[in-house]
């Protein structure tokens, strides 16, 4: 198990990137069990775990290395795609923290204190997924899963205990207030794009709203036609995008692509010849939407940077609750040194049990068995009952005592 200054996160995030050149370093998820081990064995990484979010892209690592800039290179090194000046801007903006600063910046996001939308309880679903894929490949280990243990406990703690997610505007929220203030009809025609939990509860939010022609799009049918069941529409492959001809009004997409999937030629064959505005809701990282689209029909896009603006506003309204979060996070931090101390005490000592019976079996069966045979019956098992006693107590309170010490010397 590592020191606690050898845990680090390197966030690239909302705060001082956009959501396009974030994008950037966006792995989607089914390319994810072979990149990140890949990623984490060529950088040298004792531990690692990734979080992409709309807003953030987050490594967390495990390693003796210094996190200085040129680390922060390579790891950025291991995104061949990106150009040598956008690499340059990202490394400029990196956030990195160490040590107790990396915990509590990790305590914070998944409290969604530094969420987009503050308040916003979806990141902490985040936080817990991501931290179960990449134990599933095999890339963490028991400082990141004591990390997010504790971390999940406490956003849990800051959820029940305070008001911040009181009457909570998440990215979906947000996205159709913006909708409802188009006075948009409910028989528009919608395609849905993707068929993530975004899109699911955003689609399900329109269809309990009253709306009700949907297409649904996924690259996997089977996902497409179950949220098109439910919604009472169609489900289709995302392929079919490029041959669907019964036109749309609305298009609220939100897939993993790695490259726009509403180019030029498929968006103009989505119109089928209509002039008329159409209003895109892009809640994806990277962009859906190809940047050539706003700049050529009239179409009204909301995407993660407007929710941004907006969200702003709603940072105000629930700054009063933010000191009993940070009370609540200040007290975690402080828990949680305890339990990493101690979880590192026991690692060290966990052999301890064993070497007292070794030495016991030692001196029964070697060094003073002669001694042994000459006693009679009585006498031997009187001390074996001894030699027992003192082992048992050796387990618990020398044990107990030698833990303390321990961890008093590593708090100095």
């Amino acid at each position: 198990m590592s020191k606690l200054d050898d845990i680090h996160i390197i966030a690239f995030t909302h705060q001082h990137l956009s959501v396009a050149e974030i994008g950037q370093l966006h792995i989607a998820p089914e390319n994810q069990p072979v990149a990140l081990p890949q990623f984490k064995d060529s950088i040298g990484l004792n531990e690692m775990m990734y979080l992409s979010t709309c807003n953030r892209i987050e490594f967390t690592l495990c390693t003796h290395n210094d996190i200085d800039d040129a680390f922060v290179g390579k790891l950025l090194g291991q995104f061949s795609d990106i150009s040598q000046d956008q690499r340059q801007r990202l490394r400029e903006h990196a956030e990195v923290y160490s040590g107790i600063a990396a915990i509590e910046h990790l305590l914070s996001v998944a409290s969604s204190v530094k969420s987009m939308v503050v308040g916003e309880r979806e990141i902490i679903t985040q936080v817990r997924t991501a931290f179960e894929a990449c134990r599933e490949m095999g890339i963490t280990g028991d400082s990141i899963r004591i990390a997010i243990r504790h971390t999940i406990e406490t956003a849990k703690r800051v959820y029940t205990e305070t008001n911040i997610a009181r009457h909570p505007v998440s990215v979906v929220s947000l996205a159709y207030h913006q909708l409802r203030n188009l006075n948009v009809s409910l028989d528009s025609r919608i395609l849905i794009v993707g068929a993530g939990v975004t899109n699911t509860n955003m689609s399900r939010f329109l269809s309990k709203h009253g709306f009700t022609k949907f297409h649904v799009f996924n690259r996997t049918l089977a996902k497409a036609e179950a949220l098109a069941n439910d919604l009472g529409g169609q489900g289709h492959e995302l392929s079919d995008l490029e041959t669907f001809h019964e036109g749309f009004d609305i298009i609220i997409t939100c897939t993993g692509a790695e490259r726009h999937i509403l180019t030029p030629v498929i968006y103009e064959q989505l119109l089928q010849g209509e002039t008329g505005r159409k209003i895109v809701i892009d809640i994806a990282i990277p962009q859906d939407l190809s940047p050539e689209i706003k700049e050529t029909h009239n179409v009204h896009h909301i995407s993660v940077e407007t929710l941004q603006k907006i969200s702003r506003e709603n940072l105000q309204a629930r700054s009063r609750e933010l000191q009993n979060v940070h009370s609540i996070l200040s007290e975690a931090v402080e828990t949680f040194i305890r339990i990493y101390d101690e979880r590192n005490v026991e690692i060290a000592m966990r052999d301890v049990p064993n070497k007292v019976k070794e030495i016991k079996h030692n001196a029964m069966n070697n060094i003073f068995r002669q001694q042994i045979d000459e006693l009679d019956d009585d006498a031997r098992t009187v001390l074996e009952d001894v030699l027992h006693y003192m082992e048992k107590k050796y387990m618990s309170m020398p044990m107990l005592m030698a833990k303390e010490i321990l961890l008093k010397n590593q708090r100095k």
